[in-house]
């Protein structure tokens, strides 16, 4: 089956060829992977893994006894994680394009059931929903996904139909439209740390879309007011208010709000260059660092595996980037680069976030660090991101 675009001879490959025909075809899905991507995600999870044993070898109040409790399942998760990916690549994310309508509902309902008594709070943040047997689900990270795959389908329409160069206006009020329910949702329950990757994903989607810059200029303008609103209405839980409050002034509370943070430059400053080695780190296995298998999942790598260790992280997430900027530049179908754009800005601003926070020069947001925190829903969420660049590629002109 082929397809013209941008001048163009495409071949789709759709799940009705069969997984089998895909597998023995000359140009096969395996053949055409980005290896390297795939290889540097699943090393990411593995140093996760490591990571979360660290921090929760010792905590008997968190894993039941049982040491192994969070390494299993962390490594479950990057298991399924990985088969969502694997599922997405067999779907394809041109069609997963049709099915945009029903999975951003699905979203939305999601996103809303937590405001519903289905929602729980966990470390402050009333964004969960408790499924049973100690799963919980957490939907604003799905939420991530549906915005970016909703608005690269309105945008991208009728520019790879060749109707048009770019997006016109009313295209870009639909698609803001879209991230804007979900957005809101979360703002109230309120998940600030997810508002603020949404955000910065909306405005890549846009500049990758080709909208006017007039549009970009407008929405930053419009956030810098919208949260200058949401300070002075009192929108936000007091300890997200104290927590900016701490980051301004780091010396405000350092034995109360402060403490996370202050915590966390300590464990990080005192690995050196090539840290205490690992499972050796005084103040994780003292326990100073509040949710260092989650939040501050980074400050175990500092202390432990040292500067050189703590810098191999955040070189595979440069290489991830590196390869999600390649798989974007070689597509010639809109749809696929702004998918790709999305999927960009919210690692490269969501792992900037997370080690920003250990360090002391962002605010404490509660982000996970992607691949290597703990937590189901987001290594599901980031794993399907891999799944849907890797589609991209696989789905690109035989040309390219």
């Amino acid at each position: 089956m082929s397809a013209s675009t941008h001048g163009y001879s495409v071949r789709r490959f759709t799940p009705e060829r069969g997984v089998w025909s895909k597998l023995m075809a000359r140009d096969s899905i395996v053949r055409r992977l980005d290896w390297v991507l795939l290889l540097t995600a699943l090393a990411l999870s593995a140093i996760g893994g490591a990571l979360v044993y660290s921090a929760t070898r010792n905590r008997t109040e968190l894993n039941q006894g049982d040491p192994y409790y969070f390494l299993v399942r962390h490594a479950l998760n990057t298991g399924i994680g990985l088969l969502l990916a694997i599922g997405t690549v067999w779907l394809g994310h041109r069609t997963l394009r049709g099915a945009v309508p029903v999975l951003y509902g699905l979203s939305v309902v999601l996103v809303l059931a937590v405001l519903t008594p289905l929602g729980s709070t966990i470390n402050g943040a009333h964004a969960w929903i408790v499924v049973g047997g100690g799963f919980s689900l957490q939907p604003g990270e799905f939420a991530k996904i549906t915005i970016i795959l909703g608005m690269a389908m309105l945008l991208s329409a009728r520019v790879d139909a060749g109707d048009r160069l770019n997006p016109d206006h009313r295209t870009v009020v639909q698609s803001l439209g879209l991230a804007a329910l979900p957005i809101a949702i979360v703002l109230l329950m309120p998940d600030l740390g997810s508002v603020m990757v949404m955000a910065v994903i909306v405005l890549a989607v846009l500049l990758a879309s080709g909208a006017s810059n007039r549009w970009i200029a407008g929405l930053i303008l419009t956030a810098v007011v919208g949260a200058l609103l949401i300070w002075q209405l009192h929108v936000l839980d007091q300890y997200q208010i104290d927590r900016f409050a701490a980051f301004a002034n780091p010396a405000l509370d350092p034995a109360g709000v402060g403490y996370n943070t202050n915590q966390a430059r300590i464990a990080i400053g005192s690995g050196g260059l090539t840290g205490k080695g690992l499972f050796h780190g005084t103040q994780t296995t003292g326990q100073f660092v509040p949710e260092q298998q989650t939040d501050f999942v980074f400050t175990v790598a500092g202390e432990e595996l040292g500067f050189l260790g703590a810098g191999l992280i955040i070189v595979l997430l440069g290489v991830v980037l590196w390869r999600a900027c390649r798989i974007a530049r070689d597509t010639t179908e809109l749809y696929g680069t702004v998918v790709a754009a999305g999927i960009i800005a919210w690692f490269a601003f969501q792992s900037f976030e997370n080690i920003g926070m250990t360090l002391g020069i962002m605010p404490v947001a509660g982000l996970p660090l992607p691949f290597v925190s703990y937590g189901g829903t987001s290594m599901f969420a980031v794993w399907i991101a891999i799944g849907l660049l890797q589609s991209i590629r696989v789905q690109r002109p035989v040309s390219a």
